[in-house]
């Protein structure tokens, strides 16, 4: 069985497969100090509600946007499953091209991205992925990755609002009643709902207008739920989608 770990600044999403099925899937929120043997614990306990345990592991591979947890990840493995890990990162076989002036910039969770949405576009696509930053990736008709632009996510403006305006509320993100509120809490999910919506909208727009009409917008992330059902532009919604193809890394990876 494959374990693949995409640890992100806010959740980690955790998948196991039996060849190319994914068939068990788990998401926490992300510690960023937790330890070797933290991780080893929680996997542990994460297995066990499926019946499973480490011997079942017979390889993994990890994304990890937290720079401190890639070493921690590491040894975990090392310690509890007994092999090396495999670490998207600089040196890692993607089949891609880097069409990026310091390549090693590009977060892992981007370029597992890019490579997803090109595996299934097989054509030139963008990836909006709802995570911490909405982050757009953009992949050439000929599988090169060019670029991306990054906005900051949901969460964080709804966070950076209410703490630098007092005299507005804290809201749980969910659907808009009306797109004029009539009350400061409906006002502020339409705006958080609509303008994002928008910003997206927009910006694929002009993605398009260089790639081409025909390319593909693929969301994923875990507030992709929310805005997308509100965007234009969106062609699918993928929650697994980096999952999926961090096999097809480890794939390409294998000994």
């Amino acid at each position: 069985m494959l374990l693949v770990v995409d640890a992100g600044n806010t959740q980690t999403h955790i998948g196991a497969f039996e060849g190319d099925e994914l068939v068990h899937d788990w998401r926490f929120a992300t510690v960023r100090q937790s330890t070797a043997d933290e991780l080893g614990a929680r996997l542990r306990s994460l297995l066990s509600l499926r019946d499973l345990g480490f011997a079942d592991i017979d390889a993994s591979i990890v994304s990890s946007t937290v720079p401190q947890l890639q070493p921690e990840y590491t040894a975990m493995a090392s310690r509890y499953l007994g092999h090396d890990i495999t670490v998207v990162g600089p040196g890692v076989r993607t089949g891609m091209p880097l069409r990026y002036e310091n390549p090693r910039e590009i977060g892992p969770d981007r370029l597992v991205n890019a490579i997803a949405g090109y595996e299934r576009a097989q054509g030139a696509c963008v990836i909006v992925d709802f995570g911490t930053a909405v982050t757009f990736d953009v992949v050439s008709e000929e599988g090169e990755y060019l670029g991306g632009i990054i906005f900051p996510g949901v969460e964080i403006s709804l966070e950076a609002l209410t703490e630098r305006a007092a005299a507005l509320p804290k809201i749980d993100l969910g659907t808009p009643r009306v797109l004029v509120g009539k009350t400061t809490v409906d006002a502020i999910r339409s705006g958080v709902v609509y303008g994002f919506a928008a910003m997206v909208d927009g910006i694929v727009g002009r993605l398009r207008e260089e790639l081409g009409e025909d390319a593909e917008a693929i969301a994923t992330g875990g507030l992709a739920a929310s805005i997308v059902p509100f965007c234009e532009t969106i062609d699918e919604v993928d929650a697994l989608l980096t999952l999926t193809r961090l096999r097809l890394i480890w794939e390409r990876n294998r000994p």
